[in-house]
């Protein structure tokens, strides 16, 4: 047998599971446990492709027409929506929002209580922190995951500090390290990561905008 899939595991129609994956992987923590003393149900909607070398953990709840790339880890207890993406080698923490249509690309680090937005788009080896005093005695008091806004853009190489909130359509150029907020509709990029312009002054070599949609 090349993959595991556990009891307490519900797939969709037509979801695709490659050779060595585990879904549905349980935790002897009392809080994933349901009230009959067995572990949380993972639910996977239909018309996923989950591919070889995938681990995901009990109590996921994953919409429609997932797909994930080699070697995704996937911890429990976390909310994904419909048509998301996520590309190798990606690590997915505990208790993770992630809102339908958002595309996660390969090697991408999302910690505890971090919160995607509809249609936003992270780039390759993007590291989202939470932790603000890192071997702290009371650091797992105050873990702090970051927002990123709808339609928001995170370029390769990106480091997100602790709690920041990247606004609605905002980009963020690759290789900044975004130490606070970023506005909505803005470009920043950096050490720390600056307002350089507005998004809607992004124009392409013959002068088209590159972002033809009203933003809000």
């Amino acid at each position: 047998m090349t993959q595991q899939i556990f009891d307490n595991v519900q797939l969709g129609e037509n979801v695709i599971i490659g050779e060595w994956c585990q879904i549905g992987v349980p935790l002897k923590d009392a809080d994933m446990l349901n009230l009959q003393g067995m572990p949380l149900e993972t639910v996977i909607g239909k018309d996923g492709i989950i591919r070889s070398h995938a681990i995901i953990y009990a109590g996921n709840s994953i919409g429609t027409n997932l797909r994930t790339g080699h070697f995704v880890l996937i911890r429990e207890k976390n909310t994904i929506g419909n048509n998301v993406s996520i590309g190798s080698y990606s690590n997915i923490e505990h208790h993770v929002i992630i809102e339908d249509g958002v595309r996660i690309h390969s090697g991408v680090f999302i910690p505890e209580f971090c919160h995607l937005k509809k249609g936003c788009w992270i780039g390759p080896k993007v590291c989202f922190t939470n932790a603000k005093y890192p071997r702290g005695e009371r650091v797992k008091d105050e873990l702090q995951g970051a927002m990123v806004g709808e339609n928001a853009k995170i370029g390769a190489n990106v480091t997100i500090l602790p709690g920041i909130i990247i606004g609605k359509n905002a980009l963020v150029g690759s290789g900044s390290v975004v130490t606070k907020d970023v506005p909505p509709n803005s470009v920043v990029m950096g050490n720390p990561a600056k307002v350089v312009k507005k998004v809607s002054e992004l124009v392409y070599s013959d002068g088209q905008k590159v972002y033809t949609l009203e933003l809000d």
